[in-house]
């Protein structure tokens, strides 16, 4: 019986992933999909592009969504996600007394906040098999 596992590339891609639908979904930047579809329909400014490719991104997206929720809710459950979310903090906190980041820079501060939210989304989906390779112990879901 061959063993699933999961190296650092493997943990890496799965980051990336989230990293990629985070900021795919907004960024500071303005180059998103809610600048190119959402913006300009609550705006009330005529919208550029065909319809049925925002229709289909934003569906794409809110699938992607759906998956990386649903596997970081599954594998970290709630206090797993608590700790996730305090590390986090201080994590951005460490970075804002060091003067890496600044408080006043929203533009650093929504980086530093989706970079953080794309990781522990990217970690919550790999986490099965980190906890796997750390403890020996294998997740199972419950079904009924």
């Amino acid at each position: 019986m061959q063993r699933e596992s999961i190296s650092f590339a493997g943990v890496a891609v799965r980051i990336l992933a989230a990293l990629l639908l985070v900021y795919g979904t907004w960024n500071p930047f303005g180059v998103s999909f809610y600048d190119w579809a959402l913006e300009p329909l609550l705006g009330g400014t005529p919208t550029e592009g065909p319809a049925a490719a925002k229709f289909l991104v934003g569906v794409v997206l809110l699938a992607g969504w759906a998956v990386f929720l649903t596997a970081t809710r599954r594998s970290l459950g709630l206090w797993g996600a608590l700790l996730a979310l305090a590390l986090t903090a201080g994590v951005i906190w460490l970075l804002i007394s060091y003067k890496l980041v600044s408080a006043s820079s929203s533009r650093g501060m929504a980086n530093v906040v989706l970079i953080s939210l794309g990781l522990c989304l990217g970690v919550g989906l790999s986490w099965s098999f980190i906890s796997r390779r750390i403890s020996g112990q294998v997740d199972t879901d419950v079904v009924e």
